[in-house]
């Protein structure tokens, strides 16, 4: 019944407005608030938006409201409320439903409403009407902005609107069939648009400096302006065709033409020429029925070709969940007059308007001043009039505004926030799929735009791309986008256009970034790395099992444990146990429950004294009733008030839910926990090429090749030639020995039109050769055929399953009895790693640790690989007193010239003793005992590498790892090069440089040495104080100091002591290294010294130093103490494989004696105690 009345009310309001008499209109006396009327009932529609569909259906606008603003503009109140109205009437139906529903009735009334619209446009297609919303647009435009009222400005707003409005209804496609160059509504629309000016207005808006709080509304305007065209077309607009685009379509026509004359040859070929009356029966030897019997084909044999076992089944339907994704609609071409007029708003938009308009929408998304997904328009302007530029003469000033790395930054940020929302927010994956679309296209054009700029005649625009590539190559988001879309697509949600854009764009990015490589010999780059450390806070112990039988036995432990101690507790237990928090919520009684439980943690876990300490002060806090006892009881009731507090069943909170959020605090524990580690590495770009050798990357690829009779030639260039990386450049044709790929290959091969594909047919061939060569060797390639391979999969097909090195090793019978042999030799020996004592005795020296310790569990010989886990390695450094250093020595001066085997009365561990005697044979010859930090310098002097943040463990590892293959070589190092070697090419290079650093004294570039010798002493003196090695640059500030850099003698010598060149166009200055030590800084500014000049002086005089001379003596020394650094260093890490402090007295005197054989040329120098 209301709603009958409220039809009533809506025709009575209506007719109120007044009638059209031929053309002309006349209105009543209250129109206005007829109008107003309707604007209200508007407001209070229901859910099916029927008041709308019943001013849709009444064709209200149509005859009433255009009227009305065309003849009676005048009136301003009128006019000011009919637009008012219009704007609400042609607001999109997704504004108006919130999303296309799904309820088949709601879904009716939201199609009805979509077609109301869409006569509203075909109204709207009238040079008057927008004749008079230019004029009204055009005075308003004409107020100064002190001149203009709230008024005005709503009125400029709402005429936006109404024509953003009007320009977003979609197109019918039922009534719209034309076809290319007939106009349709759309271009009905745009034609009065431009003969009204309204398009000039617009192109104002854009570029006026008063009128930039219009910018958003303006670019969503001419977004839908361009919506049904494309870049390309519009540059061709009015122009003749170039030879491309003839030639493209010649070979368009070729490619019908002979696909149609094989059809046609295959026709013949089928059939004879004669037609048989009789049809046949056909026994198809090899093809099994459904029964085990051969098929019995009941058709002619022309037709056997396309017979299927699927012939007559029904047809499987697909989930909905499973559909692909479909394609948005397709491009058509305008009228040519309507392309022409839109091709003139491009070029006078770019060349007056482009750069500050998008310059504020940038600004305001950013500032997040407006509406949500209002970036998108922001996107296609700027894949749109880039790509337009491009075609039409590229000019790079046109576009310089979004030609930047902020440009960059800003895309690749809304691509990955795309995709986030894409996985979270399921039920609008379709929408965050098509505006990832268009950040890709973004991303595309700019990479376009760069390769354009880089082709350039203008060496300033070369130099600007070359800038721009270093960027982009250098930081890893840019480089790892490709790789995470490609791994990450989803046919089901992203359609077919966006797999193409994007493996396009791929294309284009690495033939940039391997052209950009070409010409470097190395280019560095950036590597992100996140490191998760786990976090060291205590672990809840769990509890032990609640069995029967497990009770017994732990009561057992507990109780001999309390009786041994004499029900005794030590003064940290007894302080120690608070059985309740004071500053807790929760109320004491409830506390006295946890205490309980408390107390049966502990005993279920074993410690006695500790549950008996939270029993007794509990007793202290909750006397009443004699719960935890009473105040007088004795020890054995104790224990028997504990026993019964570890069998009985208390109630327990439930176990936290695992998606619970935790606390503040423990989340900022756990984001401390987590870092990202920021590192610049050499960029190799095969090693670049090889992460797309992935099954997840190579899938994408084949399924756009699948329609490869649609793809474009360049599409299909693309995919080929990613193939032809993966396949040829890689050698990782296997990755492609798959049977979907082959029936894809087959296809190509039988097309009739294959001779259009000349790339993929002979890219199809090599990989079918190469397969069946393959297949000759490996008889387990055609099941190969069946799964998807990893790279290792691909290795073992290729190169064989049971290669040399691989974690499986076939041992034959007489390896195994010798193991097994050796294994019960040195199971009793007590040696700190059996595994490490059979390695070398195997007669097999090719076997590895890891084979040998599953050799050995496999016989049985031992239970578990953990019985044989290789024991964490430590420096073992431990600071020793001044007793204990004069009885080692005492020792030492004892024992030095004994052969045979010596104790020790306290058993040191052997490295201790290694250590400290390494210690006294580093001391000066003042006989000061260094610190221990001079003491661990000296010891890994000139052997550190550069700290990293980190895991300091990882570090410990790696640099044990070192360590050992350091001592595992040193024998073969001393055999090959002999110390007196070493030291003579540290004098020869010592005197290289002192003669480098004379020759430029006498060329005159006495200051640049010493501002050099400056900047060494100051960084050493920075990393001495503060701890911190990072690269430092070396700035000439001066002109003479700027000249000298500039010399190829004074960067001889910048190499000669160390410093790094620029790697790269992002580098301009020389770098100090991170690796140089203060000590190793000091001493190439020692050798910059002007005291070093009678040195070199001497050294020119005569090339070799006589015997005796301070020159000589000097090298020698400083030969001296490296190489006994470097021996000491070699002795530790041997010294650290003796972890066993169990061994017996002679084997650790032999293990002194063997380092005292080693040390026993050495034990002559001065330094050394030993010797005097």
């Amino acid at each position: 019944m209301d709603l009958y009345v409220m039809n009533c009310e809506l025709l009575a309001t209506c007719s109120a407005l007044g009638y059209l008499e031929e053309d002309t209109y006349h209105r009543e006396p209250d129109c206005l608030e007829s109008v107003k009327d309707l604007i209200r009932y508007l407001r209070h529609e229901d859910d099916t938006r029927d008041t709308r569909q019943q001013l849709g259906a009444g064709q209200i606008l149509q005859n009433d409201l255009l009227p009305i603003i065309t003849q009676h503009s005048q009136d301003k109140a009128l006019f000011d409320a009919c637009i008012r109205l219009m704007v609400n009437l042609t607001q999109p139906a997704l504004l108006c439903f919130g999303k296309v529903p799904d309820d088949p009735t709601v879904r009716h009334h939201f199609l009805e409403v979509v077609s109301y619209l869409q006569a509203y446009k075909e109204a709207f297609a009238n040079e008057k009407v927008f004749g008079v919303l230019s004029e009204t647009l055009y005075t308003l435009l004409q107020l100064d902005w002190d001149q203009r009222q709230e008024e005005d400005n709503l009125l400029i707003e709402r005429i936006l609107l109404l024509v953003r409005n009007v320009l977003h209804v979609p197109a019918d496609p039922y009534e719209e069939k034309n076809v290319d160059d007939d106009a349709s509504v759309h271009d009905k629309l745009l034609w009065a648009i431009h003969m009204s000016g309204l398009d000039d207005l617009i192109k104002f808006l854009a570029s006026a400096q008063s009128e930039q709080q219009w910018s958003m509304h303006v670019l969503e305007v001419i977004s839908l302006m361009f919506r049904d065209q494309t870049p390309e077309l519009l540059v061709s607009a009015g122009q003749a065709r170039s030879a491309q685009e003839k030639q493209r379509d010649a070979q368009e026509l070729e490619a019908l033409r002979q696909k149609e004359q094989a059809e046609k040859r295959s026709r013949t070929l089928q059939r004879g020429t004669r037609h048989s009356r009789f049809g046949g029966s056909y026994v198809v030897q090899g093809l099994k029925s459904i029964g085990e019997k051969d098929v019995i084909y009941h058709r002619g044999l022309h037709n056997f070709k396309n017979y299927t076992h699927d012939e007559g089944k029904a047809v499987r339907r697909v989930p909905k969940r499973k559909l692909h994704a479909r394609d948005s609609e397709g491009k058509r071409r305008s009228a040519l007059n309507v392309r022409l007029f839109l091709r003139e708003f491009c070029v006078d938009f770019l060349e007056n308007c482009y750069n500050r308009l998008m310059y504020l929408v940038k600004e305001g998304l950013i500032r997040e001043q407006a509406q949500q997904h209002d970036e998108t328009y922001y996107l296609w302007a700027l894949s749109f009039f880039m790509a337009f530029n491009r075609g039409n003469g590229f000019r790079a000033d046109l576009v310089s505004e979004t030609m930047s790395i902020r440009a960059f930054h800003f895309i690749e940020r809304n691509i990955t926030n795309y995709y986030e929302m894409m996985l979270t927010d399921r039920k609008e994956a379709t929408s965050w799929s098509r505006r990832m679309h268009l950040a890709l296209k973004a991303y595309q054009e700019l990479l376009l735009t760069v390769n354009e700029m880089d082709r350039s005649r203008d060496e300033n625009i070369r130099q600007s791309a070359n800038v721009i590539k270093s960027n982009i190559f250098y930081l890893m988001e840019y480089r790892e986008i490709f790789l995470t879309l490609l791994r990450k697509f989803d046919e089901t949600k992203q359609p077919r256009t966006f797999l193409r854009d994007l493996v396009e764009s791929t294309h284009l990015f690495l033939r940039m970034l391997e052209r950009f490589c070409k010409g470097r010999n190395n280019l560095v780059v950036q590597k992100k790395r996140v490191k998760r450390k786990k976090s060291k806070g205590r672990k809840n112990p769990t509890a032990a099992e609640t069995t029967p039988e497990a009770l017994e036995e732990t009561w057992g432990a507990v109780a001999e444990e309390l009786r041994a101690t004499g029900f005794q507790l030590s003064e940290a237990l007894t302080e120690g146990a608070v059985p309740f928090d004071a500053a807790s919520e929760t109320p004491l009684e409830e506390q006295r429950t946890e205490a309980m439980v408390r107390v049966q943690d502990a005993l279920l876990n074993r410690r006695g004294p500790e549950a008996l300490g939270l029993l007794r002060a509990a007793r202290e806090v909750w006397p009443e009733g004699d719960v935890f006892g009473s105040a007088d009881v004795e020890p054995e009731e104790e224990l028997q008030l504990l026993k019964q507090i570890l069998i009985a069943n208390l109630p327990r909170p439930p176990p936290p839910e695992p998606g619970m959020e935790e606390e503040d605090g423990e989340l900022e524990e756990e984001e401390e926990l987590e870092s990202v580690r920021v590192s610049e590495t050499e960029f190799n770009f095969l090693d670049f090429i090889k992460r797309f050798a992935s099954p997840n990357i190579v899938r994408p690829y084949l399924l756009l090749l699948r329609s490869y009779s649609q793809n474009s030639p360049h599409t299909n260039h693309c995919i080929t030639r990613m193939l032809h990386r993966l396949a040829v450049d890689l050698k990782m044709d296997a990755l492609l020995f798959q049977l979907s790929v082959f029936c894809l290959f087959n296809k190509i091969l039988g097309d009739p039109v294959a001779t259009a594909y000349k790339e993929l047919v002979t890219f199809a061939k090599f990989v079918l050769n190469r397969f069946f060569a393959l297949a000759a060797i490996n008889n387990k390639a055609f099941v190969e055929l069946l799964f998807w391979k990893s790279v290792g999969a691909v290795r073992e097909m290729t190169e064989g399953y049971s290669k040399e090195g691989s974690k499986k090793a076939k041992w034959t019978p007489e390896e195994e009895d010798e193991l097994r042999t050796l294994y019960v030799e040195h199971r009793d020996s007590e040696v700190p790693d059996i595994v490490e004592t059979l390695l070398p005795l195997l007669s097999n020296t090719t076997l590895t640790r890891r084979q040998v310790v599953a050799q050995l569990v496999a016989m049985g010989l031992v239970d578990s690989v953990k019985d044989l886990k290789k024991q964490r390695k430590g420096t073992r450094i431990v600071l020793w007193t001044e007793e204990q250093e004069e009885e080692l020595q005492m020792l030492f001066e004892e024992f030095r010239d004994s052969d045979g085997t010596f104790f020790i009365p306290t058993l040191y561990h052997v490295t201790m003793v290694i250590t400290v005697a390494v210690f006294f044979c580093l001391r000066g010859d003042n006989g000061c005992r260094p610190t221990e930090e001079e003491f661990l310098a000296d010891l890994t002097g000139g052997l550190t590498e550069e700290p990293m943040d980190g895991d300091e463990e990882e570090e410990e590892d790696e640099e044990e790892s070192e360590g050992e293959e350091l001592a595992r070589q040193a024998p073969a190092a001393r055999g090959k090069k002999s110390w007196m070697a070493e030291r003579e090419s540290m004098v020869e290079k010592n005197a290289s440089l002192r003669t480098m650093v004379y020759t430029l004294r006498q060329e005159g570039m006495s200051g640049p040495l010493l501002w050099l010798q400056n900047c060494l002493n100051r960084t050493a003196d920075d990393r001495e104080e503060e701890g911190l090695f990072q690269p430092v640059p070396i700035v000439p500030l001066t002109e003479e100091n700027e000249d000298a850099m500039e010399k190829k003698s004074f960067q001889r010598l910048l190499r000669k002591i160390g410093v790094r060149a620029p790697a790269d166009e992002q580098e301009s200055f020389w770098r100090i290294p991170a690796q140089m030590r203060p000590s190793q800084l000091r001493g190439a500014a020692e050798v910059l010294s002007p005291s070093q000049d009678a040195l070199a002086a001497g050294a020119e005089e005569s090339e070799q130093p006589t015997p005796g001379s301070p020159i000589l003596e000097q090298q020698q020394g400083e030969a001296d103490s490296h190489e006994q650094r470097a021996q000491a260093l070699r002795a530790l890490l041997l010294a650290r494989k003796m972890k066993q402090p169990s061994a017996s007295a002679e084997h650790t005197g032999q293990q002194i004696r063997h380092w005292l054989s080693e040390m026993a040329p050495y034990s002559q120098n001065p330094m050394c105690p030993g010797s005097k």
